[in-house]
């Protein structure tokens, strides 16, 4: 069973920058694709970023793109957000997630993680 472990989470103000990671007990053909997810309250969850821990992946959403910059360290088997210029609306509870397939849905996703808490004032 593979787990996944968020940290980086807490409280920043609007413009700033915040680094999240993703630690993974282990990297398996389970774990193909490593994604980052988000859940704003009273918001369904939606897809943030993804890449594969060869690299030859990357995807992000329209609403993140330029901002934030997804990255692995396959030798740590950990994956990294990096967030730049936050907006309040970017305030959410952001999970990591595992898929074995490429595919950047939430329902294709084996594993995920507890989540951690971004707040972003104004």
């Amino acid at each position: 069973q593979v787990q996944l472990v968020e940290s980086g989470g807490g409280l920043v103000q609007a413009g700033g920058s915040m680094r999240l990671s993703c630690a993974a007990s282990e990297r398996t053909s389970s774990t193909t694709v490593m994604a980052w997810f988000r859940q704003a309250p009273g918001k369904e969850r939606e897809f943030v970023a993804a890449i594969t821990w060869s690299g030859s992946m990357l995807s992000y959403a329209e609403s993140v793109k330029g901002r934030f910059t997804i990255s692995r360290d396959p030798a740590k088997s950990t994956v990294y957000l990096q967030m730049n210029r936050l907006k309040p609306e970017d305030t959410a509870v952001y999970s990591c997630a595992a898929s074995p397939i490429v595919a950047l849905k939430a329902d294709s996703m084996n594993y995920w993680g507890k989540g951690t808490l971004v707040t972003v004032s104004s």
